[in-house]
């Protein structure tokens, strides 16, 4: 078959990889200039800048996605694993390092709030249960069929799992110091929605970012994109840059063709690795389409993100590779994303320094700064609330390391949702995808497949399992298996 992919983030190379190795002629057009959709990088005065994720977590995720195709991670790049994982700063600067290993996060623990070690335990035994059975089971279900759903064991690990059961909730039968609840709560802020809305299954996430560790392939996470474009290549697969996509062509029940500014392409099978709301909005016709504007404006979505790339030319000592600012009130932030969307008045934020690992990606005697705050999607973006917004945190920031740090800033580039949005095409200007409620899981999110159009499959954040760049590389996998079996004739 001829199968043409429509972007190139972790789902669309997975997917096209994936079609490439059982031997279909696979073509991925990107919009961009860079493969690697928001994982892309950019280069500026000596800095490499990562543009989008900047966590390495649930390394057997990548180390299966290689091994799929008879490969390995390191034959692409090299992993080193951090220790601390990363630093909370909480309410009057006090930091807590977080140590890599479950041991000594217990003794941590422990020394926090007497009898949470062993409670710590008991939590991550369950976690690691979840962890199995989640991602080994349920992540990896198409989620086409509620069939799919209804085996005795899977029934038996639903109770298991505590799907009807807040995070929030979960975690508060285990911990009572406030501090300890943060960290532990942290993980789930990746999915795009509040504890008290995520079902507590995702302990999950705290069994991936603490036994199995955080991790940083040197040189930044676009070496994960270069590894992965790389063996796509080598399976055959083209990859055209530039090429921005005007129009699937249907015929029939089948789409036979995809239009760019420059050129058509014909198709057996189109995989829309792009965003879902923009192919159903702008790419198909609307009697086409999977879902009409009206169910679109009542997803939750996870937040969008306020960025600044940073040049420093000094080093900064206090801050380690992750930063985590939660020196404000969490639930007031969090308000301010989900419940009343709006610019919050007092932002968490957190600051990346990634050369502190790595000396590549930094002049000498620089650092190489990346801050993020978490926003409502759709908000009004302009540069004078940007600027505002980056000088409220950089006060804490240069307040927490004892230091000026704005004026030893050599280079600066912020992005947020109008760049989303004219980059990726992003519903809402969105950085991470939908939410993961209870309400946006497996069945009851958008599906993979066009109920419409035979030869038609979407892959992404914004279908099964979810956000992340983990999940994504598995919705690509998914999709494959299912263009492969649907389409093998």
């Amino acid at each position: 078959m001829k199968v043409i992919v429509i972007g190139s983030g972790f789902s669309g190379l997975a997917a096209a990889t994936s079609l490439a190795d059982k031997g279909h002629e696979v073509i991925i057009l990107e919009k961009n200039s860079v493969a690697g959709g928001r994982a892309r990088v950019f280069h500026e005065q000596g800095f490499t800048f990562d543009m989008g994720p900047s966590w390495y977590w649930m390394p057997d995720v990548f180390d299966n996605y290689f091994e799929t195709f008879g490969k390995k991670t390191s034959d692409y790049y090299n992993l080193v694993r951090l220790d601390p994982s990363y630093s909370v700063i909480l309410e009057g600067n006090e930091t807590i390092n977080l140590p890599a290993g479950v041991e000594k996060l217990g003794d941590l623990f422990e020394s926090m709030e007497a009898g949470s070690k062993v409670k710590f335990q008991e939590f991550m035994r369950q976690a690691a249960y979840k962890y199995d059975v989640g991602i080994n089971n349920f992540v990896w279900k198409p989620s086409r069929s509620i069939t799919e759903f209804l085996s005795v064991k899977l029934l038996y690990d639903v109770t298991r799992l505590d799907v009807f059961q807040s995070f929030s909730s979960h975690i508060r039968k285990f911990f009572t110091d406030e501090k300890i609840l943060k960290i532990m709560e942290f993980p789930i802020l990746f999915l795009g929605a509040t504890p008290e809305n995520t079902p507590a299954m995702y302990s999950l996430m705290n069994y991936a970012e603490m036994e199995m560790g955080t991790w940083y392939p040197m040189g930044g996470m676009h070496e994960i994109v270069k590894g992965m474009v790389s063996l796509a290549e080598e399976k055959g697969v083209k990859i055209l840059l530039n090429k921005n996509v005007q129009k699937i062509e249907v015929q029939g029940d089948k789409a036979n063709k995809v239009i760019t500014e420059d050129g058509e392409f014909t198709a057996d099978v189109v995989v829309a690795s792009a965003d879902y709301h923009h192919v159903e909005d702008k790419l198909l016709e609307d009697k086409y389409r999977n879902y009409d504007e009206k169910y679109w404006d009542k997803r939750v979505m996870a937040p969008s993100s306020l960025l600044f790339y940073l040049g420093v030319n000094k080093r900064i000592a206090k801050l380690k590779h992750h930063n985590l600012f939660f020196d404000e009130d969490f639930k007031v932030h969090a308000h301010e994303i989900y419940t009343e969307p709006k610019w919050p008045s007092k932002p968490l934020f957190y600051a990346s320094a990634p050369s502190k690992t790595d000396d590549s990606i930094a002049p000498e005697g620089c650092e190489n700064l990346f801050l993020l705050i978490p926003v409502a999607p759709n908000l009004e973006d302009t540069d004078e609330i940007r600027e505002k917004y980056y000088h409220i945190i950089m006060e804490r920031l240069e307040k927490y390391c004892g230091e000026n740090v704005r004026d030893s800033v050599i280079y600066k580039r912020s992005y947020a949702h109008h760049d989303f949005k004219s980059d990726y095409n992003a519903f809402k200007g969105n950085a991470y995808g939908l939410a993961n409620t209870l309400m946006q899981t497996a069945l009851l999110k958008p599906t993979l497949k066009s109920k419409k159009v035979k030869n038609l499959y979407y892959t992404g954040q914004l279908t099964v399992p979810g956000p992340g760049v983990p999940p994504s590389l598995i919705s690509g996998l998914l999709v494959a298996g299912e263009v492969e079996k649907e389409n093998r004739g």
